[in-house]
């Protein structure tokens, strides 16, 4: 059995300033690291977890996708078509894994979180550090030192923006 502890243990690294997508983003860290803290090695009870799990954690992952879309349209982010792009190609990828798992084919609950961690921490750290940045770069400090992008801010550069953000 292996041992009990964090798969992803989470850092300030991952965080873009963005409450509600650093939010998200702790939420998936703690679903994988939960995946990973019931690999018992026992195949019935890993199977019996997985069944549990995997609808959540897929419909999770839709709602960040979602989320991370909208903000990317919202702001007139110019990277939104690459981004979307690698999210679609990770949904097929999640879905091929599952079907895979389903049916017995070669994969465990152990090489499945493994996949989904793999994933998190690349995307997070390459490819959404590319908007973090974004963001950043447009957004403006409250008198907290909190960063915010109001509906207004957006509408400056997005006319169809109907989003608040805040860090």
């Amino acid at each position: 059995m292996i041992d009990k502890n964090e798969l992803i243990p989470w850092s300030g690294k991952f965080a873009c300033g963005i409450a509600l997508i650093d939010n998200q983003h702790k939420e998936l860290v703690m679903l994988v690291n939960d995946m990973f803290n019931h690999i018992t090695g026992d195949v019935n009870q890993e199977n019996e977890y997985f069944k549990q799990v995997i609808n959540k954690a897929i419909n999770y992952i839709k709602v960040h996708f979602a989320t991370e879309e909208k903000i990317m349209l919202a702001t007139n982010f110019e990277g939104y078509a690459e981004h979307k792009r690698k999210h679609d190609t990770f949904v097929l990828a999640v879905v091929k894994n599952v079907r895979d798992y389903k049916d017995g084919k070669r994969l465990t609950l152990l090489t499945f979180t493994k996949f989904l961690k793999d994933w998190i921490l690349t995307h997070i750290a390459l490819m959404d550090k590319q908007y973090f940045d974004y963001l950043r770069s447009i957004a403006t400090r409250k008198a907290n030192g909190k960063l915010s992008i109001t509906v207004s801010e957006m509408k400056k550069l997005n006319n169809n923006a109907q989003i608040r953000l805040s860090a």
